[in-house]
């Protein structure tokens, strides 16, 4: 189970002064019931008050409250440090969705490297003192499409979703693909040396794919949402959900089959959620499962799927960039205050235990798969995947 021991929470004022009572309590009933945490550390954001995701001392006070967790549950050996090093330094650093509410390459540059080496640095302190702890590294991965003038930017696009791994695997050096977008964007050759030199290379590559995360890039602005309007340097287009732009879709199958080729690593889906109705949520849920067993039949190394989140989210439809305290069920639905199983329960229970699902909403295609999805009934046929 994917379980967080939040920085933010655990140490909320000082780098010294920990309050272990919520992380106690229940870190020990799941090791009474034999439950296998994945210990994550930060989850979007940046951490406590007293840093920041470009602040210069980021990696090494993040590596010691990683220190610390490791020496109050020296059993935990799965970890997952950062969720999203790539994402968050998107939202964060050049979406200005998150702070430091950056929105330049610069900062995306700074807040993803500081993850990156904080992550490294995170799994060394750890490893002092168990040394078999496992680096379960996540990140977003879906696909760019675009038009056939915006093709560039969707090579861009498909070169830079590699990039946390790419890093903490020590790939990054000058004749990495992305390297001159790095140093141009201001990071610190020696830091990439450095990361490159002591790499800290998953042993899992946690894939979190979700409904929007292939994308479809378009300069004619008509016909998308204001939202969708953004663009690079240079030009204006709309990057609106392939979902709901273009036919073309990779799915969990292609970003299963895009991490093998790129990495022949052991692969997981570290979260597999939809915002939906129950009955989509168990169409996502087999399509997810599926595709994983598909890959494993063909060779690939997948190991799971998890089904994210168990209790549910609130206000991800906005990114939490808006306190409307909208929540979204997971396997279970905590709306009315009780722990409520959904649809999802005994499907995650039947396929943990090898048998197979046969709800009659599964004859049906989710909603991702019905030509109704496209905007405006619009077939985007020429779009191309720049791989």
């Amino acid at each position: 189970m994917r379980f967080p021991i939040l920085w933010k929470t655990v140490a909320p004022q000082l780098p010294t002064d920990f309050d272990w009572t919520w992380t106690d309590a229940r870190l020990g009933h799941l090791k009474r019931l034999g439950i296998r945490p994945i210990a994550g550390l930060l989850h979007h954001g940046s951490g406590p008050r007293y840093t920041s995701l470009i602040d210069p001392g980021f990696p090494q006070k993040f590596a010691a409250f990683a220190a610390a967790v490791a020496r109050r549950y020296p059993w935990i050996d799965a970890y997952t440090p950062i969720n999203e090093p790539l994402t968050t330094a998107r939202f964060s650093g050049l979406y200005g969705h998150w702070y430091p509410h950056g929105r330049d390459e610069k900062t995306f540059v700074r807040a993803l490297l500081n993850q990156c080496r904080g992550t490294a640095l995170a799994m060394a302190e750890i490893r002092k003192v168990n040394p078999r702890a496992l680096l379960v590294q996540t990140d977003d991965l879906g696909r760019t499409f675009s038009t056939p003038r915006l093709r560039h930017q969707a090579i861009f696009d498909n070169e830079r979703r590699w990039l946390s791994w790419d890093l903490l695997r020590g790939e990054v050096n000058p004749g990495h693909v992305m390297w001159r977008f790095l140093i141009e964007s201001g990071a610190d050759p020696c830091l990439l040396e450095s990361l490159g030199e002591s790499p800290s290379p998953p042993d899992l590559i946690g894939i979190n794919h979700y409904v929007t995360s292939d994308r479809y890039l378009d300069e004619n602005l008509e016909g998308y949402p204001p939202e969708t309007h953004g663009g690079n340097r240079w030009e204006r287009y709309a990057d609106d959900a392939a979902v709901r732009a273009c036919m073309n879709l990779s799915g969990f199958d292609g970003a299963l089959r895009d991490a093998h080729a790129r990495y022949h690593a052991p692969i997981a889906l570290t979260e597999v959620h939809l915002g939906a109705t129950p009955d989509e949520q168990l169409r996502w849920l087999m399509e997810a499962w599926g595709a994983a067993r598909e890959a494993r039949a063909k060779g690939i190394d997948v190991h799971a799927v998890i089904a994210w989140s168990l209790l549910g989210s609130y206000d991800w439809d906005s990114l939490v960039t808006q306190p409307n305290e909208h929540y979204e069920p997971g396997v279970f639905d905590l709306s009315d205050g009780s722990v409520r199983p959904t649809l999802l329960v005994q499907a995650v229970a039947a396929l943990a235990r090898g048998e197979e699902i046969t709800e009659p909403v599964l004859r049906e295609p989710g909603w991702w798969r019905r030509p109704e999805r496209l905007r405006n009934g619009a077939l985007r046929e020429q779009a191309v995947a720049a791989a």
